[in-house]
């Protein structure tokens, strides 16, 4: 499975100052575009198209440095004009092409990415398969930007004006798995670079009709996988989305699916130790 993810990152590589379309890297992967996308992301830490932009700056670096013109290298790396190159050139740099020139200069690069399936025997993954019934989820939603790293401070402000008696009237309708309030994303942009949006639920899972006072959203019957874990708040969490990214789907035949991604927790009292769910919606890879 690595070895397609390594094809899509050579296809990138065999010319940087092409137009790249992920579709066909997904294609070398194996995979969906939406899969790809979204695999990347989580594997390599960053997007795919940051990913490219960052490589096209890099060796476009070296063109600045062996003395060709701004104007053509932002030509030729296809950039409109070469202020809109300076200013990618700067935001990844800290410098200008002018500056960059200058003896002791420091500069950053993005090395070529290469995937590699590490197996550890001292991991247990904790998971099964589900086949469930269409649902609906049934609650509240905010449109909120997509954090990489560190706290999402529109999800805490959201979740702070949330009126205390939301939870209590929620769980009135929440009758299917997976029990009990949850925290959902969905609707993402499918570029997923930081800052661009995606729609952030609290809400319960229901097979009942949504009362006028919340929002409901019906999620159709498939496959899901769902991992569970118990220790450490929140480090215990974070963990199970990194182990799904980097064990569970490159090593298992089904690959990400589009839909909402939900999230049971349960923190004990003093806020250290917790359990939790996270349910992904998944698709059996056709691997033929």
């Amino acid at each position: 499975m690595m070895q397609g993810w390594n094809r899509a990152v050579e296809l990138i590589e065999q010319d940087l100052t092409a137009d790249i379309e992920v579709r066909d890297l997904a294609k070398a992967a194996v995979t969906s575009e939406y899969h790809f996308r979204r695999m990347f992301s989580s594997l390599a830490g960053l997007p795919i198209s940051e990913y490219i932009r960052r490589r096209r700056l890099t060796a476009a670096t070296a063109e600045i440095l062996e003395g060709v013109t701004v104007l053509d290298v932002a030509v030729r790396y296809g950039y409109g004009s070469a202020e809109a190159f300076n200013r990618a050139f700067r935001a990844m740099h800290g410098l200008s092409p002018s500056e960059a020139r200058l003896p002791g200069a420091v500069l950053h690069s993005q090395p070529q990415l290469r995937f590699h399936l590490r197996v550890e025997g001292n991991t247990d993954m904790k998971h099964r398969i589900e086949d469930k019934p269409a649902f609906r989820l049934i609650g509240l939603k905010a449109r909120v930007p997509l954090v990489h790293q560190g706290p999402n401070n529109a999800i805490i402000e959201f979740q702070r004006g949330l009126d205390p008696t939301v939870t209590k009237r929620l769980l009135e309708f929440a009758d299917t798995d997976p029990a009990g309030p949850l925290s959902i994303t969905d609707n993402i942009e499918e570029q997923r670079s930081e800052g661009s949006e995606l729609d952030y639920w609290h809400a319960v899972a229901s097979t009942q009709q949504a009362p006028e006072e919340f929002e409901s959203l019906e999620v159709p019957a498939g496959l899901w996988v769902v991992f569970e874990a118990e220790g450490k708040f929140p480090e215990v969490l974070q963990g199970m989305w990194a182990d799904a990214a980097t064990q569970w789907f490159p090593a298992n035949p089904y690959r990400w699916a589009p839909g909402p991604e939900m999230l049971s927790v349960h923190v004990e009292a003093g806020g250290t130790h917790g359990r939790g769910q996270l349910w992904i919606p998944i698709e059996r890879e056709d691997l033929r």
